[in-house]
């Protein structure tokens, strides 16, 4: 990323979760642990079927006397009504923001701009009352900034930032392994911890239980785990959802996301899988690279 390039996320969305149960409501339900979560530090993390599959991930900030969730627009209105489904008795209020506030990125070298920045994922500090925060699945994808959409260009100029076309920056996430917008079309579809979710800094496997920790933990404590969510990349032809690729006449996986920003999930550890190989699917030609913040 470019130092003065920003970002204008249009397809994030925010909720805000307030009440004196909101820390308890909310560590009862994600994958991560809330207790890490603070005016310093923010926290990547996902809501789980009770089977342990993918449903919701989201970023979640704290503000104020509640937490911000950062979630893409196109699961905000799922993952606002199952949080409503878990609220029962509650003391809590949960707020769709999403056409007052918005989410802005910029690049990590911009964010060690800021006095007191550190360089940590999901390092949060204030720019006036509004959260700027290290991106914490991966500083390499920048930062990012939540602000009142009545405040944000003005805000902008004062930073020294210029809009951006939006497709670098999903460029950008493709490559680095870490999936940029179509989250729905993995909802069922494979297990949290598929998803990468403990590289990702979105698991905490201390903490106590959450909604689909059994199976999370079954898989990491057994070393189950055999698939993952990896980036494809076409070298021609099309891809279609839901097909299989192939090594030969050997199944290695199954394609996703098929449109704009690929992944499918891959059988990493097969013998048939190897990141120097092109692979085929029905109708098309594609390479399969394992990120490198993936280390096994």
């Amino acid at each position: 990323m470019n130092i003065k390039n920003v970002y204008i996320l249009n397809d994030r969305a925010i909720l805000y979760i307030n009440g004196e149960d909101a820390k308890d409501f909310l560590q009862n339900l994600i994958s991560n642990d809330i207790n890490k979560v603070s005016n310093t530090n923010s926290c990547f993390t996902s809501l789980l079927t009770p089977q342990g599959k993918f449903l919701y991930e989201f970023i979640i900030i704290k503000h104020k006397s509640g937490f911000l969730i950062d979630c893409e627009k196109s699961q905000v209105d799922g993952l606002f009504k199952q949080l409503n489904i878990y609220k029962l008795r509650s003391q809590i209020e949960i707020l769709n923001l999403s056409n007052e506030f918005v989410v802005a990125a910029f690049s990590h070298k911009k964010f060690l701009t800021f006095d007191g920045s550190k360089d940590q994922p999901g390092f949060t500090l204030k720019y006036r009352e509004d959260p700027i925060f290290l991106d914490p699945r991966n500083k390499d994808l920048g930062a990012r900034l939540i602000i009142n959409l009545e405040k944000l260009y003005l805000s902008l100029k004062k930073l020294d930032l210029y809009d951006t076309d939006i497709n670098e920056y999903y460029s950008l996430s493709h490559k680095l392994g870490i999936v940029p917008k179509n989250l729905n079309k993995l909802q069922d579809k494979l297990f949290g911890i598929e998803c990468n979710f403990e590289e990702l800094n979105g698991i905490d496997f201390k903490k106590g239980c959450y909604v689909g920790q059994e199976n999370t933990a079954r898989i990491k404590l057994k070393n189950k785990l055999s698939k993952r969510l990896l980036p494809i990349n076409i070298i021609n032809g099309k891809l279609h959802e839901g097909e299989s690729i192939y090594n030969n006449e050997n199944e290695i996986g199954k394609v996703l996301i098929n449109n704009d920003y690929p992944f499918a999930l891959i059988k990493y550890l097969d013998e048939n899988f190897d990141e120097k190989f092109d692979f085929k699917t029905k109708d098309a030609q594609i390479n399969i690279k394992k990120p490198n913040w993936i280390k096994i």
